[in-house]
């Protein structure tokens, strides 16, 4: 499964990764200010509770820290931070999950709500899951950068689903895409598993007998409430970023009516090649954006109206009750009834 990548600058996430990484370079002697220099976030601003900040901003702070010299575990120490209480309702959601296979998933699936500065992807095998990270989001960023917010991310992984697991719970391997760096002996000191460099891809590879374990914060209720609750908050970050965003609101403004992509290009003054190149360059595509606005309305419907199941599928536009009950159980798990009581 595969995390949709949202955009660079756009300041909608607690500054938690910002201020983990300037106080680790504030051990090392690295001031504040010498650390977020043209990231347009100010010292101040970390304190504040309502401080947003964009990926684009923390990637500007991992630059300064590799031009700044920092130590070569600066990285790995900064993910050891990132605890998953920090990520407000996207890390308790994934917290009160049920078992470690709905962790991942849901991992994947609200990544976009984490200040995410990878693409993660997640693969079940019948002996192994695997996290992929596809690239580094950083405009063409050095080895130094690509390699620095690599470590954080994988470091930060281990940390997660230690958080969650509630003990060690360390991968089989860690794989990366690049040579081993100077300092590869640190790589498996903070990842706690064999390290293994100059791979296909980079991959962090965990036992599947770990996946039916059940978190020490299970809770069947506190996880329905807090899954509903990062759906939300998705659709609301979709209706606030780029085209995808623009088409997000266009739809769900004409709720019942979902005009073709080659007429949604029009109406946005562009051609369906370049409506289609962008939002892939945003991680999405517009049979994503039309599914996701059919699962939004469904949803409300099913919840706060007494329309029947036959009129909702009319009014999505399925060609019958059947495949409306089949897209109903692809999006929530669940069956109409369930979702009515």
């Amino acid at each position: 499964m595969a995390a949709n990548r949202p955009p660079l600058n756009e300041r909608m996430y607690a500054p938690y990764k910002i201020a983990a990484l300037v106080e680790v370079l504030g051990e090392q002697g690295i001031a504040p200010a010498d650390s977020l220099r043209g990231s347009g976030v100010t010292v101040e601003a970390l304190q504040e509770a309502s401080t947003l900040t964009s990926i684009g901003q923390y990637a500007t702070v991992c630059r300064n820290a590799v031009s700044l010299g920092c130590e070569p575990a600066t990285p790995f120490k900064v993910g050891q931070r990132l605890h998953l209480a920090a990520y407000g309702m996207y890390g308790y959601a994934l917290m009160s999950c049920l078992s470690l296979r709905d962790y991942f998933r849901l991992g994947a699936k609200y990544h976009r709500l984490a200040t995410p500065t990878v693409a993660i992807e997640w693969t079940e095998y019948p002996d192994r899951m695997v996290w992929t990270f596809p690239d580094a989001l950083v405009t063409s960023p050095s080895r130094e950068l690509r390699e620095f917010i690599i470590e954080q991310q994988y470091t930060q992984h281990v940390t997660h689903l230690q958080d969650v697991a509630g003990g060690v719970c360390p991968p089989l391997k860690a794989c990366f895409s690049y040579a081993a760096p100077p300092h590869a002996d640190l790589y498996p000191d903070y990842l706690g598993c064999p390290c293994f460099f100059d791979q296909a891809q980079c991959e962090l590879v965990y036992d599947s007998e770990i996946l039916e374990r059940k978190p020490q914060l299970a809770h069947r209720i506190s996880a329905s409430l807090l899954q509903e609750t990062c759906d939300r908050l998705i659709g609301q970050e979709k209706t606030a970023s780029g085209i995808a965003g623009e088409i997000y609101q266009m739809l769900m403004g004409t709720p019942g009516v979902f005009p073709s992509m080659d007429a949604v290009a029009d109406a946005m003054h562009m051609t369906a090649r370049t409506l289609r190149r962008r939002l892939l360059a945003e991680g999405t595509s517009f049979l994503a954006i039309v599914d996701d606005v059919r699962r939004s309305l469904a949803l409300e419907w099913l919840r706060t109206t007494k329309m029947s199941s036959d009129d909702i599928a009319t009014l999505l536009g399925f060609s019958d009750a059947a495949n409306f009950r089949r897209a109903v159980k692809r999006w929530t798990g669940k069956g109409l009834g369930e979702l009515r009581r």
